[in-house]
């Protein structure tokens, strides 16, 4: 599951993500399509793990593969 599976998983939007992480909704879209991995602080994990509703690892495995998608789609 990539990170754009992960948020259709819960049934939200990009714009509702960034919303309630307050972040910029571009961000989201980098996450999703792998350009970008979340960079988050030790405080803001917590809130993001409740809105994405996954664990830790389901979180990291989402990035690395929504990441492996990007660069494979951009060799």
């Amino acid at each position: 599951m990539d990170m754009k599976q992960l948020r259709e998983k819960v049934g939200l939007r990009t714009v509702d993500i960034a919303s309630k992480l307050g972040i910029a909704e571009s961000t989201v879209r980098n996450w999703d399509s792998g350009r970008h991995s979340p960079r988050l602080s030790i405080e803001e994990i917590p809130k993001f793990l409740e809105v994405y509703q996954c664990s830790l690892e389901e979180a990291i495995a989402a990035a690395k593969e929504s990441r492996r998608k990007f660069d494979e789609a951009n060799s």
